[in-house]
């Protein structure tokens, strides 16, 4: 099948309530890309091999429903033969013998779908993913950079049919109009409004079954839809359909959520001569990573976050991104966060046939303060920058979650009161409370074990210190112990769990305590005689140095 255009103008629309649309809607545009055979064309690009295995007959996808499988896309072939999506695959073979059937892959699909999402980012830095088999690019203020709107939703189909796949594009004022045009194409319409208007019921994205009891009252089309009181269809097919068709209408608008937020600061660089060395391309993004690095010292601010995505010729894009702990805009730390994460790569970054665009973006950005000048000249590096440069480089070898910081947490309860975060996502250093006067012996273990781990206990009351425990099948006399500290449980936690039906904690009695050999331990004691519905348990917690 051949790719279908749909550029509707912006014309005047000429029922009442299309001359309500609020004016901020009206002057966006989007561009919506929608793939009809999105799992087969994905499948045929992706796996020649497995697609050429099964001769040349018509091919489906099928997945299994209920227990029996059900075809879930088709190749164009398939469906010049009457067979359609839900369609038991027994019955699909008993019509067409020799269909070719492959298996439903919805997460290869998806990630597909994104990376033609991260090549579109080329034409407009607000690209979303339009589900299930779309893209979605606001492309407001994008349109001159190409020639117009139809040159630069022209070039997006062209580039994608090259690639080898099948697309349908329209561009309109609200993104769920665009997203009904590409996908029901209708007969050439005067302007965007006639043409939404001569829309079936079914672009409304409802349920089957209120798209059918729309066309039994006689309701085909937006048009008839348009033309009746609001009122009346809420009564009667509710307010689903009222707010689909209000969004359909741009009465009402719903936020465009991209695959990337949008950055605080952007440097693009296009050749028209693609480039095929990628020794050439980090030098080009040296250059871009000193440009971001003026424009964010105009601000005042640093990058948290960059991201630097190489576009290919062939359509994909290949993006790079480096965090820091602390705010940096120097072209040569970020080059050199950059260059490890090539070396971390699994699959190396191959230029192909070379890039055509490389983009680098600074999604976040905190203040900077001014730097020291050292008596010598150049800047005063600080012991803090040290720690920070060691912790970005070993997060890039090691991975986010690899390396991490501990942050006093809001709590009293002695496992919640650190949290073990990402370097990168801690928070800037607190000070840590501190309990008992300077020279007192600390009040809390170095080490905790996670969880407590149980002991046998001999006290010499029922609720009164204790003389001797058993840990790891090892005895162990007291002979000094401090306490009790008594800590509660978080009472607004265990009242929301008591409401719920979960168990709400109980109180602790902590016991600083000292053996025979000279080993000091933190035991508690976890509930109270008396006044639970089970017997209190001891446990270890905590190793003194």
């Amino acid at each position: 099948m051949n790719a279908m255009t749909l550029d509707m103008g912006m014309g005047n629309m000429d029922a009442g309530d299309m001359e309500e649309t609020d004016m901020a809607a009206s002057e966006r545009r989007y561009l919506a890309l929608a793939f009809p055979f999105l799992p087969v064309d994905r499948l045929r690009i992706a796996r020649p091999d497995l697609w050429k295995a099964d001769g040349d007959g018509p091919a489906v996808i099928a997945e299994p429903v209920r227990g029996a499988m059900r075809l879930c896309a088709l190749d164009a072939d398939a469906l010049a033969l009457g067979l359609t999506p839900g369609m038991t695959l027994a019955d699909a073979r008993a019509r067409v013998p020799e269909l070719r059937l492959f298996d439903a892959d919805p997460h290869a699909d998806q990630d597909w779908l994104e990376r033609l999402c991260d090549g579109c980012a080329r034409y407009t830095p607000v690209a979303a993913i339009d589900h299930p088999d779309g893209l979605m690019l606001d492309i407001t203020g994008c349109g001159h950079l190409w020639g117009g709107e139809e040159a630069l939703a022209r070039a997006a189909a062209d580039r994608l049919e090259r690639h080898g796949m099948r697309v349908r594009h329209a561009i309109a004022a609200t993104a769920e109009a665009a997203h009904a045009l590409a996908r029901f194409p209708a007969a050439p319409a005067p302007d965007e409004g006639a043409a939404i208007r001569r829309l079936p019921v079914e672009a409304l994205g409802l349920e089957p079954e209120s798209a059918v009891a729309l066309r039994r009252a006689g309701l085909r089309h937006i048009g008839d839809l348009a033309a009746r009181p609001a009122a009346m269809l809420a009564a009667r097919f509710g307010e689903e359909a009222v707010d689909a068709l209000h969004r359909l209408l741009g009465l009402a608008s719903r936020p465009l959520a991209p695959r990337r937020p949008l950055a605080a600061v952007m440097v693009e660089r296009r050749f028209a001569e693609p480039m095929a060395s990628t020794a050439h391309a980090l030098k080009t993004l040296n250059d871009m990573a000193a440009e971001a690095g003026e424009r964010l010292a105009e601000r005042g601010q640093g990058g948290r976050r960059f991201e630097a995505t190489f576009f290919r010729t062939d359509g994909h894009a290949f993006p790079l991104r480096v965090e820091t702990s602390l705010p940096v805009r120097d072209a040569p730390a970020i080059m050199r966060l950059v260059e490890e994460r090539i070396e971390t790569l699994s699959d190396p970054l191959d230029p192909g046939f070379g890039f055509d665009m490389l983009r680098l973006a600074v999604p976040r950005a905190e203040p900077m303060a001014a730097t020291q000048l050292a008596l010598e000249g150049g800047e005063a590096r600080r012991g803090a920058d040290d720690v920070a440069a060691l912790v970005d480089r070993l997060t890039i070898r090691a991975g986010r979650a690899q390396v991490q910081r501990l942050a006093p947490g809001d709590s009293h309860i002695p496992e919640q009161a650190q949290l073990a975060l990402p370097a990168l996502d801690a928070a800037a250093p607190a000070p840590w409370p501190v309990r008992g006067e300077q020279g007192d012996p600390p009040m809390r273990p170095i080490h905790l074990f996670d969880p407590p781990q149980g002991i046998e206990v001999v006290a010499q009351a029922p609720d009164g210190p204790p003389h001797r425990f058993r840990w790891r099948r090892a005895l162990h006399d007291i002979v000094r112990y401090e306490g009790p500290e008594r800590i509660a449980p978080e009472w607004w936690r265990a009242a929301a769990g008591a409401l719920s039906g979960d168990s709400t904690g109980r109180t602790r009695d902590y016991y600083r305590v000292e053996d025979a050999r000279g080993r000091r331990y933190w035991i508690f004691r976890d509930g109270l005689y008396g006044r639970e519905a089970t017997h209190p348990r001891w446990y270890l917690h905590g190793l003194f140095a």
